[in-house]
Order: C-alpha cells, then structure tokens, then sequence
C-alpha cells in the first residue's frame, strides 16, 4: 500500500507502464478525500488539497495533458 510519500518513488519504477502509475498516484488521492469528512479541520483539508496538488503535477510529469486538466480543474 503506497502512501503520499511514495509519489517518487511510484513515478521512477521502470516496470510499471505509465496507466499502472497514474492509477496507483489517483487511488492515494482518492484515499485523501475518502479520510476527510464533516469534522476534518481546515488546516486537514488544506493539506489534502496541497498533496492532491502534488499528485497532480506527478501524473503531468508522466501524461502532460491529464495532469494538467487536473490541475487546472482544482484551480477553478
């Protein structure tokens, strides 16, 4: 199970396709959001936000379009 700190390390394996890799980086932010719910301070869910931001920029690294519509969709 890979976490937030694994985004590196998730991006320079060489026997992963690029699919498997971006899969892998949307299944640890979609278990950012999945942990935060009514009572998640703001400080929580902005952290969420930076690491979705992160997530994001990993996924342009390796397929610039939909890294970018993802980060121009959190920027809306």
């Amino acid at each position: 199970m890979y976490t937030i700190n694994d985004i590196e390390k998730i991006t320079s394996f060489k026997t992963w396709d690029d699919k498997k890799k971006i899969d892998e980086l949307l299944r640890i932010d979609a278990k950012i959001y999945a942990h935060q719910g009514s009572d998640s301070t703001k400080a929580e869910i902005e952290e969420g936000r930076r690491n979705s931001r992160k997530i994001y920029r990993a996924i342009k690294e390796i397929d610039n379009d939909l890294g970018s519509s993802f980060l121009e969709l959190m920027d809306k």
